[in-house]
């Protein structure tokens, strides 16, 4: 007899589809914006501390060079950032906010509060689900 396991009860599709759901919820507050959650991540990263290296920004979001250089090429063309090198070492890149960026911050958290309250989540709950996500995470890497 072979002893079938439910989809609906592995954590892994759980993760998955919370993961789908969470993309559209990002995806549907950040259209007004012209923003992707890869871009808003980006942009969040700044928003706590601006005028960054590139190398920097790929550690704290967990992204190769490959990756996060056309994401800051696009958000630079479309106004959201600006890269420099310093006049002592052209090797290094700064990543820094534009003024439009800085202004943005505050609308686009409104947005995300505002899509996030049509979910009927409690702070409580969010506050559990992120703690149970961090224990996994740091179980993983571990």
């Amino acid at each position: 007899m072979t002893n079938h396991v439910n989809l609906a009860n592995q954590l892994c599709f759980s993760v998955y589809n919370v993961n789908r759901l969470f993309n559209k919820f990002y995806q549907d507050a950040l259209t007004d914006y012209g923003l992707t959650y890869p871009q808003y991540l980006l942009l969040t990263v700044l928003w706590n501390g601006d005028h960054r290296e590139l190398r920097e920004l790929g550690a704290a979001l967990n992204l190769n060079s490959n990756t996060l250089t056309p994401l800051v090429k696009r958000l630079e063309a479309h106004g959201w950032l600006q890269r420099s090198h310093p006049k002592d070492d052209k090797r290094r890149l700064i990543v820094s906010l534009t003024t439009h960026a800085k202004d943005s911050e505050a609308p686009i958290q409104a947005a995300l509060a505002d899509c996030l309250g049509k979910y009927h989540l409690t702070a409580t709950d969010y506050e559990q689900a992120l703690l149970l996500n961090q224990k996994l995470i740091a179980a993983m890497e571990g």
